[in-house]
């Protein structure tokens, strides 16, 4: 993959619950990580007593995380609503030239933050709440 910019990393919402994604925000930086936790299965008879994992097993997640600014009161609403409410929403995040990653997510932080003589900031965190789907890009 060669070098992209890192404003065309995207943060989706599904706005409506239908399918409709729009960008969430003004995020001027954003972060996309993927885990999996291992299950140990080495025993005594372990060739060498070297660590033996089960493979296909364990728990994945994604953490996704933004900071930047609200482009208007509308999306400042609809951040802060499904934070307080505690929602698992669909979201999607699209890494150019690598594709798009879907699936549940809840907005698992929310902090704000601004100086005297500059704009409110804002900065948020998700966790994946679900399976999640991957989508090449062509």
């Amino acid at each position: 993959m060669v070098a992209q910019k890192g404003k065309d990393l995207l943060l989706k919402i599904d706005a409506n619950g239908a399918g409709s994604f729009v960008t969430v925000a003004g995020l001027r930086a954003r972060r996309v990580a993927f885990n999996s936790e291992t299950v140990d299965v080495t025993d005594s008879e372990s060739t060498g007593r070297w660590r033996e994992l089960l493979a296909g097993s364990g728990v994945q997640r994604a953490a996704l995380s933004g900071s930047g600014i609200f482009k208007d009161q509308a999306s400042d609403a609809a951040i802060r609503a499904r934070f307080f409410a505690g929602e698992i929403a669909a979201w999607q995040v699209v890494v150019p030239s690598f594709g798009t990653v879907a699936g549940p997510f809840q907005i698992t932080s929310l902090e704000y933050g601004g100086s005297h003589d500059g704009e409110v900031t804002f900065e948020m965190a998700l966790e994946s709440a679900g399976a999640l789907t991957f989508t090449a890009a062509p």
